[in-house]
């Protein structure tokens, strides 16, 4: 038997238990019924024996995952360490010894060997497929002018993907979760950066993808130009709130004044008051430009009338019907998730919880109501996952990253061209996290709910005039384009849909992660159904 042949039957009993201590894996919560290398793709280099494994997950129930697995063998190591759950063994049958292999995202030289066959544009055959590595335009402009070197750096915190940084120049994303087709990262970075005008975005420099067979291609990977930056907008923005809360805790009026609470719905067509300006200070000019950058995508991403996957497409009332329908199974089911886990959360948040499950006949309605709008503008292809951890802060611009939408979506429904009310949507729900996350974070270490009652006037201040500046900016530089509705009342009423339907998502992932933070789409929800279009 080959190597390869070994790696086939000596792995699959080792793979359930490697699998589900990995971050990036989605099934730990599922029952693994069975595992399969279905392909090896050895990789050719006289420094290091590595291989790419494709792996196949058979669960109980539910549909089958595959993941990408690149495993280097560990030469020196004459057997893993006890109860050592990093490694797996092969029993290399031609050399009558064990082959020990370890993740290769863990080794620098195979991460060198990643950028240089990007650079070749290197084929690397498997047993029933092969590995393409491509580079665009860019990447020789990008690796010439770099200044320290490639050296290649594992990224931390990334869930489902894995990531290394390349000094100054480069970051390349492996995804971990393997479907056929071109991941919509790839496919809306490449559009941005080969067919567009949007330059507030990260290049794409090359590309990794599995071919097998007459089957679609597979991205297994994307390589991007590094942004200097100083965070993602969400920690820039916990640094605005901060500022704040100082203005606030120095404020000796009581509760917030009538003047910077006026007024109802979205509150885009008023004018921030003076009050709302010297608190919120110069994170609402920053927020402004975010609203900005935001059209600017949107307008980019409708650019191309030739490109079929591309060009804008007619929002029908049928459509409306469409997500209607699943915004319904969604909010039945977690109401329903709600009233289960009601005894479970703290007693301040009990009765609000049991206010809000006595309006679920009002909150079917407003979600039937937007029906009756016939014309909902026009669908584009859309960021899908749009909040503020999917934007850099440069430290005077914003940098959108990350087009490869909801994770949990599959990839065919993340291609959907969609209203581009969804992601502004998305972006507004993350300004009320934001507002509510400084709150929750010592109301989690069981301090006096009346702090958080008191303070929460002041936190719906904060998002409604950050909430105003953005919207003023994304329509005052896209309102004249064809992809919105025509008037603000659409508008209104359509971005009211997409909230509320984000807000009642947010329910159910907080009840089953966080329960803690339920506060803050029972907050959501309840504020829209009292809101006004």
């Amino acid at each position: 038997m080959s190597l390869r042949d070994d790696i086939r039957t000596s792995l699959p009993s080792q793979l359930p238990q490697f699998l589900t201590n990995q971050r990036w894996f989605r099934g730990k919560a599922r029952e693994i019924r069975s595992t399969e290398v279905v392909d090896i793709v050895p990789l050719e280099s006289n420094q290091f024996e590595a291989f790419v494994l494709l792996v196949r997950v058979e669960y109980a129930s539910g549909s089958d995952e595959t993941y990408i697995l690149p495993m280097t063998s560990v030469a020196h190591m004459a057997s893993p360490p006890p109860n050592d759950i990093s490694f797996l063994v092969a029993r290399n049958s031609e050399r009558n010894k064990e082959v020990i292999l370890t993740d290769a995202s863990q080794n620098e030289t195979f991460l060198l060997w990643l950028l240089d066959a990007i650079e070749a544009q290197n084929i690397q055959p498997g047993i029933s497929g092969q590995i393409r590595a491509e580079h665009t335009n860019i990447f020789q402009k990008l690796r010439s002018g770099s200044r320290d070197g490639p050296h290649p750096v594992l990224m931390k915190g990334e869930q489902s993907n894995t990531s290394i940084n390349y000094g100054d120049r480069f970051i390349l994303k492996l995804f971990r979760h393997l479907e056929e087709g071109i991941n919509p990262d790839l496919e809306i970075g490449l559009f941005l950066t080969e067919k567009s005008h949007f330059r507030n975005v990260a290049r794409v420099a090359g590309s990794l993808f599995y071919h097998s067979g007459d089957r679609e291609p597979t991205t297994l990977g994307i390589l991007q130009e590094f942004i200097p930056n100083q965070g993602d907008a969400w920690r820039f923005t916990m640094g605005g709130l901060s500022g704040f809360w100082e203005q606030v805790s120095a404020y000796s009026k009581g509760p917030p004044a009538e003047s910077a609470t006026e007024g109802s719905g979205l509150s885009y067509d008023q004018d921030t008051p003076s009050l709302a300006i010297a608190w919120i200070g110069p994170y609402l000019d920053a927020i402004g430009l975010l609203g900005r950058r935001t059209s600017e995508l949107h307008l980019a991403l409708a650019s191309d009338l030739s490109d079929s996957a591309f060009a804008p497409e007619a929002y029908t009332p049928s459509l409306h019907g469409e997500f209607e329908n699943s915004a319904r199974e969604m909010t039945e089911r977690n109401l329903a998730l709600l009233r289960t886990k009601l005894h479970e959360l703290p007693d301040e948040m009990r009765d609000y919880a049991s206010g809000l499950l006595r309006r679920k006949k009002q909150i079917l309605e407003q979600l039937q109501s937007t029906l009756d709008i016939r014309n909902g503008g026009m669908r584009i292809r859309i960021h899908g996952d749009y909040h503020l951890g999917q934007v850099l802060y440069t430290g005077s611009d914003f940098v959108v990253i990350d087009f490869e939408g909801e994770p949990m979506r599959s990839l065919s429904e993340r291609r959907i061209k969609r209203s581009p009310l969804q992601d502004v949507a998305s972006m507004l729900r993350s300004f009320h996290y934001a507002a509510f996350a400084q709150l929750l974070a010592p109301l989690a270490e069981s301090a006096r709910p009346k702090d958080f009652r008191a303070l929460a006037p002041w936190a719906n201040i904060w998002y409604k005039w950050v909430t105003a500046r953005f919207l003023n900016t994304y329509l005052k530089n896209a309102n004249s384009t064809a992809f919105l509705p025509p008037g603000r009342k659409e508008i209104s009423a359509i971005l009211k849909l997409y909230l509320l339907e984000k807000a009642i998502y947010e329910l159910g992932y907080e009840l089953n992660n966080r329960p803690a933070w339920v506060a803050i789409p029972l907050a959501g929800i309840s504020g829209l159904l009292d809101q006004s279009v």
